[in-house]
């Protein structure tokens, strides 16, 4: 029933778009940054290379389990501004999708810490994928993608959802033809590669140069591990100290700077009632042992996307903090053996020093660096996706519906 409904709507937005970028005058006057983004330096070679407190830090040895002065994993970064503000175009443009209805910024919104605020997100056939959208701030910093970690470079990430037919639901021809008909894009891609080409390498390398410029590093947190102690309140401390505890091992998987070892783990998160089951990493290693595994996330900006775990089954922090304490392999299906991590276990936190933590787990917001979006695009095509708000705005108004009619039933009974 939602899948029809969604398709009608669907259907008439995509050809008014199609007819929008038909009229649409394409603008001659885009002109690509020859500036870095903040926090990076541009060197001699005219690169921009990323700089921050962190790499006055060189080691985590001695300073403890969840120190604050640790060091950072090396960055990816070293790419021309030029390259980066091609891929910033690139990233909000709905002519990367197979329709012109969707782009990469429908998923990764700036304003909800480059998620989207869904359990799960909405391609370009209107329905719902099989997962949320992992947040995008410093995945500079990161060697796995996706939440099996099935891609180990940003370019790899960058395809999957570009050619999924339930995402982007693009071609590589038809990706390739599109931006090349395409007189501004042409010409930006000639400026930018060597090779002069647009190209689906060329194409992902600029979404991969975009990508590692969101940096978030500056927040209350970052103040207080640099030194500054009165960033945090007195409850924020608090929170951070349950959070690296022996107790509450959040650290241990959250390791700080990153607040993620971006490593694959298994513990037992429940999928939403009426899914089969998600395997997770065990397709991509083809390991019993990753059965139901999935990248640990970073929880920088956390507070900004819910809802949270790679269903999205849980819609607060309070809620995603309280599984961990309600004890090992608590929601595995009966039908299921899982190899649960070892650092899960049964806290038996009080409510009070669960909402500790997620006191804290707010200090880690840090928006200082959300790139400029376009103002327009060289497709001509808007930069908020029509087609995706309203998508979005349908899913929310028929889960208040069935909402509305399950509490109408309890009252009945």
């Amino acid at each position: 029933m939602l899948s029809r409904l969604l398709a009608a709507i669907w259907l008439p937005l995509s050809l008014t778009w199609f007819s929008l970028y038909s009229i649409s005058s394409v603008a001659s006057d885009f002109k690509l940054r020859s500036q870095c983004p903040p926090s990076f330096e541009k060197t001699s070679a005219g690169v921009c290379k990323l700089r921050t407190m962190y790499q006055f830090y060189d080691s985590v040895q001695g300073r403890g389990l969840g120190g604050t002065q640790t060091s950072l994993p090396e960055a990816r970064d070293g790419f021309s501004p030029e390259k980066i503000d091609l891929g910033r175009y690139l990233f909000f443009d709905p002519l990367l999708s197979k329709d012109g209805s969707v782009s990469c910024a429908s998923c990764h919104q700036p304003d909800k810490g480059f998620a989207d605020g869904m359990d799960r997100s909405i391609g370009i056939t209107g329905e719902k994928v099989s997962r949320s959208a992992p947040s995008l701030w410093n995945v500079a910093f990161l060697d796995r993608f996706f939440w099996d970690g099935r891609a180990t470079t940003l370019e790899q990430q960058a395809m999957g959802p570009l050619f999924d037919p339930k995402e982007m639901g693009n071609t590589p021809e038809k990706l390739v033809a599109d931006i090349s008909a395409n007189p501004v894009y042409k010409a930006m891609f000639t400026k930018v590669f060597d090779d002069k080409k647009v190209s689906v390498a060329n194409i992902s390398e600029a979404l991969a140069a975009f990508q590692t410029s969101l940096i978030s590093l500056n927040s209350r947190y970052d103040q207080y591990a640099h030194g500054y102690h009165q960033a945090l309140s007195e409850n924020e401390i608090k929170g951070l100290n349950i959070f690296r505890s022996f107790v509450a091992r959040c650290a241990e998987c959250h390791q700080p700077p990153l607040f993620t070892n971006n490593q694959i783990a298994v513990i037992g998160t429940p999928d939403p009632e009426g899914m089969a089951f998600d395997v997770g990493a065990e397709a991509t290693f083809n390991d019993k042992r990753n059965r139901g595994g999935f990248k640990v996330p970073t929880l920088r900006n956390i507070a900004k996307t819910a809802p949270y775990m790679h269903s999205g089954k849980f819609d607060s922090l309070n809620e995603a903090t309280d599984f961990y304490n309600k004890g090992r392999g608590h929601a595995v299906p009966e039908d299921e053996e899982l190899l649960i991590h070892w650092h899960i276990w049964e806290p038996n936190l009080r409510p009070e020093e669960i909402d500790l933590i997620v006191e804290f787990l707010h200090s880690l917001n840090d928006e200082s660096l959300t790139p400029q979006l376009p103002e327009s695009l060289p497709s001509g095509l808007p930069v908020v996706d029509q087609k995706y708000a309203a998508n979005k705005q349908l899913q929310q108004q028929l889960q208040q519906q069935e909402q509305q009619t399950i509490e109408g039933e309890e009252d009945d009974e």
